[in-house]
């Protein structure tokens, strides 16, 4: 697909559901365990084995669901440490046929998960244009500040500044104020986006 013709989809979703933002967050006793989770990935010297067996006695225990297993152990799989692609690939495929087999409420919220993990294994091997068809995907499914940072960080990558910094302005523009917030912050944090901090 020509990521011309993935940019005009990208300007579509953001421009006709505006106003119809889904936020997806995982709260409750998945979104606690989960905490845990990222306390782990952000230690500077975590061990990439302590933590898939800290993912596995949560899913154990029942405190996180199989879909969520299988995205925490991809984030772990590419981490930069870690950097196996490979298993990266089988969890994401994994983690789509875990989702479908779930269905339910979330199913477009996990999708997009998946979608996002392909995205990011396109992104790190510099394939930029498949990762803005991912994360195009992505974004599809589920209307979120990591999905925009996402696309955005591709357009970066690929050059289309111009399209980056009008995309931004156009979501800063017509989209609910906690979602440009988390998006805003998402600008700042990300070193990937530092060419539209100028913009905010």
């Amino acid at each position: 697909m020509d990521y011309r013709q993935i940019l005009d989809r990208i300007f579509e979703t953001v421009d006709q559901e505006a106003y119809l933002t889904p936020v997806h967050r995982i709260g409750g006793d998945e979104g606690k365990a989960l905490q845990l989770f990222r306390d782990a990935m952000a230690q500077p010297d975590f061990e990439p084995e302590e933590v898939r067996g800290l993912v596995a006695r949560l899913y154990s225990e029942g405190r996180i669901r199989n879909v969520t297993r299988l995205s925490a152990l991809h984030i772990v799989a590419c981490h930069p440490r870690v950097a196996n692609y490979e298993e990266a690939a089988r969890l994401a495929g994994e983690q789509e046929l875990a989702a479908l087999d779930e269905g339910g409420p979330d199913l477009q919220h996990n999708l997009a998960s998946a979608d996002r993990h392909r995205g990011v294994i396109s992104f790190l091997k510099g394939h930029y244009e498949l990762a803005l068809d991912y994360f195009a995907r992505a974004l599809d499914r589920e209307r979120s500040a990591e999905n925009l940072g996402n696309v955005l960080c591709c357009l970066l990558r690929i050059g289309e500044i111009d399209e980056a910094c009008s995309l931004l302005g156009q979501i800063r523009h017509s989209y609910p104020k906690p979602l440009v917030d988390e998006l805003n912050a998402v600008v700042e944090q990300d070193p990937d986006l530092a060419l539209l901090r100028t913009e905010a």
